[in-house]
């Protein structure tokens, strides 16, 4: 399994800069971390580490190119329980990212539902956020079947990261072959579930995994928030049975993984050193 990057190494830089940084360090792959729909003021002027959708990929990929890292796979991380509109970043910005995967040769695209940030979407009850979660998806997932690409499902939110509503959405979904699931180590546990049994039940649709783990200060937020950016601890360091996880995962073939970590070289290279340890080849 690879283990790459998550491309926030340092803050206020661009994709290259990111990029330079982790050729540095001697990694060879990365997510694609940040997307955005049109222009980005910040992107343009180098302080964003963030690609737009509306961008040539082959661009994109000679970009990469020149510093020889491979893109794993590429985020599209939305808000899928609040309403649609134009500016919210849904349904059309995740088959933009599907298009430019299959440009660039890359399999996964990642995404995820987020928390609800209208009252709308705060008063849905668990199956009705289940529902309209499928409902957005289920154009990019009939897209990324005619493209040959796969929609990841990222635990990062209050059904995804529960068994339950994992389940939930596969089903309605009728278990597309192009759709899958991105597990989060860090998510998962501060969902309030454990990422061990997500693991066991849904391994077979396992394609990438976001590594993090974190400390004793994050059990006061267990279950009362959804979702850590990235872990400023190396793989080990904390309280998530992330051994569990490896044991279970070590010989599933899933090609890539991603460290969600934001450190320094030796925390990074510590973390992937911990992984190989607990058997991740």
């Amino acid at each position: 399994m690879n283990i790459g990057l998550f491309l926030l190494i340092k803050p206020f830089a661009s994709v290259e800069e990111q990029l330079k940084a982790s050729k540095e360090m001697g990694f060879t792959c990365a997510d694609i971390t940040d997307t955005n729909a049109g222009g980005s003021m910040l992107g343009t002027a180098g302080f964003s580490p963030t690609i737009s959708l509306d961008d040539n990929p082959f661009d994109i990929k000679r970009l990469f190119d020149k510093y020889g890292i491979r893109i794993s796979t590429i985020c599209a991380h939305a808000n899928l329980l609040d309403p649609s509109k134009p500016s919210r970043y849904s349904t059309s910005e995740i088959m933009k990212a599907i298009k430019i995967a299959a440009a660039l040769g890359v399999k996964d695209v990642i995404t995820t539902e987020n928390e609800p940030s209208t009252e709308w979407g705060k008063k849905l009850d668990f199956n009705q956020r289940t529902f309209v979660i499928a409902e957005k998806l289920y154009e990019p997932v009939k897209m990324a079947a005619d493209y040959g690409v796969r929609v990841l499902i990222e635990n990062h939110g209050p059904v995804t990261d529960t068994v339950e509503g994992l389940a939930g959405i596969f089903e309605l979904l009728d278990n597309s072959p192009s759709l899958g699931m991105n597990l989060d180590t860090g998510n998962t546990w501060l969902g309030g579930t454990n990422p061990v049994d997500v693991a066991k039940r849904f391994k077979d649709k396992i394609h990438h995994i976001h590594w993090k783990d974190l400390s004793e200060d994050w059990i006061p937020r267990r279950g009362k928030q959804y979702g850590a950016g990235f872990s400023t601890i190396a793989m080990g360091d904390g309280i998530i049975d992330i051994k569990g996880v490896c044991e279970v995962l070590k010989d599933q073939d899933i090609k890539n993984s991603t460290l969600e970590i934001i450190g320094d070289e030796e925390m990074l290279k510590k973390s992937v050193g911990y992984l190989r340890s607990c058997g991740i080849k």
